[in-house]
């Protein structure tokens, strides 16, 4: 079954901007905290030569050498991972893989946060090209054999659970966080960011482009089509869609409808 997570609503003010302008700090440490996270002089080394060497570098050399030298810089990793050309890492070290995990050119693997956990990829998961895994101060977990298609994104401000056997088609958005914007003094940018977190349940497929909110649950075994927005859970073995998204079919019921056909 999917992780039943009980969406506690997080609360923090946007850092980025203060992090980079800070004049206390030097540029140096700006650069350690926003792409390492705390780390050292020796680690920082070993960063830059790695994806300054090894990250664009074409064809089964680059594959090769990927493979030997990007675990030395995240947290855990498992057997036979592959990594695209111009993947790019952030707060490595909070980044966990599986095994038999294939990561595609120009995907963002981003754990970035101060409180957080970090980036979880089951086994056997495929991260198409171009996707953005971006942690802004929470946590992601792909489960086992999830796939994910070319050019999606999934942000969490809190929690954002893709589970097992999921297919996710191109251009898939989770938005794992919202702003509050009921201060008519503040930009919205400035305002309050609130995350309940998302959950997409096991054996499920989202169709190309769909939209999920933050606070959403979809059940196992769903469908979600193309193109909808999904601002409201979704229970197990239901087909949704449309913009905003409603149920319209019991995936049971359709199977039950082709055995009929079938006889």
């Amino acid at each position: 079954m999917a992780d039943n997570l009980s969406h506690t609503a997080q609360r923090e003010t946007v850092e980025i901007q203060k992090e980079l302008f800070d004049a206390k700090k030097s540029k140096l440490q700006k650069y350690k905290e926003i792409i390492l996270g705390e780390a050292g002089f020796g680690y920082l080394l070993k960063y830059e030569l790695i994806t300054l060497f090894v990250s664009w570098l074409p064809g089964a050399l680059g594959l090769v050498l990927r493979s030997k030298l990007y675990p030395l810089l995240l947290g855990s990793i498992g057997r036979n991972v592959t990594f695209g050309a111009n993947v790019v890492l952030r707060h490595p070290k909070k980044i966990h893989i599986g095994n038999d995990v294939i990561i595609d050119d120009n995907v963002v693997l981003d754990a970035k946060g101060q409180n957080n956990r970090g980036l979880f990829i089951g086994n056997g998961v495929f991260v198409g090209r171009n996707t953005i895994l971006s942690c802004k101060n929470g946590d992601i977990h792909l489960h086992d054999n999830a796939n994910l298609g070319f050019n999606c994104h999934i942000f969490s401000a809190s929690n954002v659970t893709v589970g097992k056997n999921t297919l996710l088609a191109a251009y898939v958005y989770l938005v794992g966080g919202t702003h509050e914007y009921d201060r008519l003094d503040v930009p919205i940018l400035f305002q309050t960011r609130v995350s309940n977190g998302i959950t997409v349940g096991e054996n499920g497929w989202l169709g190309a482009h769909a939209v999920v909110f933050d606070g959403v649950t979809i059940g196992n075994e769903c469908i979600i089509g193309a193109g909808a927005m999904v601002n409201q859970d979704i229970p197990d073995w239901k087909i949704a869609a449309g913009v905003p998204c409603r149920v319209v079919k019991d995936r049971r019921q359709l199977a039950g409808e082709k055995e009929v056909v079938s006889i």
